[in-house]
């Protein structure tokens, strides 16, 4: 089958475009990254693509809340392309800013508040897939994820996740120590159909080995890389 068509949606201030253009490309997928504005001026060109990453960063510097400003311009500018979409069961995955974007946009549960200690954090974190997940991104995965993160406002908040996961919408736990305050350790969340994931930690920048900071010492490994979510995407969008 040919390379899947893959859109990174980026922003002024994303930087985890081209991280994610690199994970893509090793598992099968053809991926462009494009600007929220140039869909925007044509939003049949979301159409044309299989599968949706909403790149992490720091879009409009932050300005008015993480993800605020490019989650209005992709749901006033894209909202109906997006709801259709998703609807058509096409994988989406909203990363860091990204899944502050999503939640922003309603397209996901919950919200992205403050670290819970007030300050920025960026570190290594390891991930557990939840095993009754609805979720296409994390199927079959039980190996722990490794992978850093990068963020000030990460703690995920819901007022009933017990009802997240009776709906098998909490797709991934933090398995290390908790590093933002989430309720229920919650690192990722999907919609009721599996589709739409959001996770605040990059599974983008642990594609290979070596990038894992133990990996001379017997760090990581290819049981634990983030890209098998990746690879769990664009085997949902082939069959589509």
């Amino acid at each position: 089958m040919s390379q899947v068509p893959a859109v990174i949606i980026a922003g002024p201030g994303t930087n985890r475009d081209h991280d994610v253009r690199h994970a893509l490309e090793l598992v099968g997928a053809d991926a462009r990254i494009v600007l929220a504005s140039e869909l925007i001026e044509r939003p049949r060109l979301l159409g044309d693509y299989r599968l949706a990453v909403v790149a992490g960063g720091f879009s409009y510097a932050d300005s008015l809340g993480a993800g605020r400003m490019l989650a209005l311009d992709l749901m006033v500018g894209l909202g109906e392309e997006l709801r259709s979409f998703v609807a058509a069961g096409r994988p989406v995955i909203g990363i860091c800013n990204g899944f502050q974007v999503l939640t922003r946009a309603r397209l996901l549960p919950g919200a992205l508040g403050h670290n819970a200690q007030g300050r920025f954090d960026c570190r290594w974190v390891v991930l557990d897939a939840v095993e009754r997940s609805a979720c296409v991104w994390t199927k079959g995965i039980e190996d722990p994820i490794h992978c850093p993160i990068a963020h000030g406002e990460g703690r995920y908040v819901h007022p009933d996740p017990d009802s997240l996961a009776a709906a098998g919408q909490i797709a991934l736990r933090y398995r290390s120590t908790n590093p933002n305050g989430s309720v229920a350790d919650i690192a990722g969340v999907c919609d009721p159909s599996g589709v739409v994931l959001g996770m605040m930690p990059h599974p983008e920048n642990h594609i290979v080995a070596r990038q894992h900071p133990r990996h001379c010492r017997g760090g990581g490994g290819a049981a634990h890389l983030g890209l098998r979510l990746f690879e769990n995407g664009v085997h949902h969008a082939k069959g589509l």
